[in-house]
C-alpha cells in the first residue's frame, strides 16, 4: 500500500471553471512553464508514483463556480491513474485546497472531522474542529487569543478492503508574510506575531494527534509544514519548530518521520530536501525540507519505507530522464511517499 503527499504549485491555474484541463501553450503559474507542459509533467509524475492515495496540497480551487473534485477526477481520468476518486475536506478561500485522490478498488474514504466547533483555553478540553477556533495565549499575557486555520486540515478515514483502518490528517501549515508592514521593526513584529499563530496551529494539531494516539488509532499526518528544524531564525526565539511540536516530545507518544529525525539530529551536513526554489536576487536554487509523512508508533513498527522523489537525490529518478525532467517542470515541491507492508 503506497500513500503519498505532493504539493503541486499553481495546480488551480491548469483547469477552467468546468474542471477541464487547459492543455495549451499559455503560460502556467510556474516560471517559464506552459500549461500543457506542466500538465504533461504532472501526468508523468503521478503515473510513476502509482500510489493508492495521494494527498494533494494546493489542489484546484473549490467554490460556487469551480469544483476541486471534478478537476482532480478529470485529471486522473486523462492520465489513467488508479487514484481516480477525489475527496476534499473543509474548503478555504486561498485557491489552495487540501484534497485526497484515491483508488476506490483498494479503499473507502470519507471526510471525518473530529472535535467541537469551538474550543476553550484548557489543556483537558478536547481539541476543537479544524474549521472552528482554538484559544491559546500567544503572547504570554494570560489572555488567550483566537486562532484559526486559513487552510483547515483534511481529516479522512481510510478503510481498506482487508478491513484495516487508517486515520489521515492532511495539512498545509503556513505562516503569513508580513504584508503591509513598513520598516524593519514593523516587519519583525508582524513576522513574530504570525509565527506565534503558526505554532499555535501546530499545538492545536498536536492535541488532535494525542487524542488519536490515546484512542489507539493508526494515524498518519502528512503534508507541507513550511517549516522544519533549523529552517529559520525564529526557531531560536521560540525554542522549537512546528514540525517538532507535531512530532511530540520525549515524554509522550511520538510520531515518526525518518527525514525529520535526520534533520533534527544534525546542525551541519547533508539533510533530505523536498522542495527547490529559485532565488532570483542570488541567482541560485535553495533546497529545503518542507514536506513530511509522520506516522503513529504502530505503523512505524511495521518498518514502512519512505521515499522522497527528488530528481537528483533519488537514484531511480535521476537515472530516468523523462521522470527527472517532469519532476522539475511539475512543481517546486517533490512528492514524498510511504509504502506500508501488506498485512497477512
Amino acid at each position: 500500500m503506497r500513500l503519498a503527499t505532493y504539493n503541486v504549485e499553481w495546480f488551480n491555474s491548469l483547469f477552467d471553471n468546468q474542471g477541464r484541463l487547459l492543455e495549451d501553450d499559455q503560460w502556467s503559474g510556474r516560471q517559464d512553464v506552459r500549461r500543457g507542459e506542466q500538465l504533461g509533467a504532472l501526468g508523468i509524475v503521478f503515473t510513476a508514483l502509482d500510489a493508492d492515495a495521494v494527498l494533494i496540497i494546493e489542489a484546484p480551487d473549490g467554490n460556487r463556480k469551480r469544483s476541486s473534485v471534478q478537476a482532480l477526477e478529470n485529471f486522473s481520468r486523462r492520465y489513467g491513474l488508479r487514484a481516480r476518486r477525489a475527496l476534499v475536506g473543509f474548503r478555504n478561500d486561498t485557491q489552495q485546497e487540501i484534497a485526497l485522490i484515491y483508488d476506490p478498488d483498494k479503499m473507502r474514504v470519507r471526510h471525518d472531522p473530529k472535535g467541537a466547533t469551538t474550543g476553550k483555553h484548557d489543556d483537558a478540553w478536547p481539541s476543537p474542529r479544524f474549521d472552528g477556533v482554538f484559544r491559546w495565549d500567544l503572547d504570554v499575557d494570560s489572555t488567550p487569543e483566537v486562532v484559526r486555520f486559513s487552510k483547515p486540515p483534511l481529516e479522512a478515514e481510510l478503510q481498506f478492503v482487508d478491513g484495516r483502518k487508517l486515520r489521515v490528517i492532511g495539512v498545509h501549515i503556513k505562516s503569513k508574510a508580513p504584508h503591509g508592514a513598513r520598516g524593519r521593526e514593523e516587519i519583525l513584529r508582524l513576522s513574530i506575531a504570525n509565527r506565534r499563530k503558526q505554532l499555535a496551529q501546530c499545538i492545536w494539531l498536536r492535541k488532535r494527534v494525542e487524542e488519536h494516539l490515546a484512542a489507539g488509532d493508526s494515524l498518519i499526518v502528512m503534508g507541507d509544514f513550511n517549516d522544519g528544524p533549523g529552517l529559520d531564525e525564529f526557531e531560536k526565539l521560540f525554542g522549537r519548530s512546528s514540525v517538532e511540536i507535531v512530532l511530540g516530545d520525549r515524554t509522550g507518544a511520538r510520531l515518526h518521520d525518518p527525514h525529520a529525525r535526520l534533520a533534527l539530529s544534525r546542525k551541519i551536513g547533508p539533510a533530505p530536501t523536498t522542495s527547490r526554489f529559485y532565488l532570483a536576487d542570488q541567482e541560485r536554487y535553495l533546497e529545503v525540507l518542507l514536506d513530511y509523512i509522520m506516522v503513529s508508533p504502530d505503523i512505524a513498527a511495521e518498518n514502512p519505507k519512505w521515499r522522497i522523489w527528488h530528481p537528483f537525490d533519488d537514484p531511480a529518478c535521476f537515472k530516468t530522464p523523462e521522470l527527472r525532467e517532469a519532476l522539475l517542470q511539475a512543481s517546486d515541491h517533490f512528492p514524498v511517499s510511504i509504502d506500508l507492508p501488506d498485512r497477512a
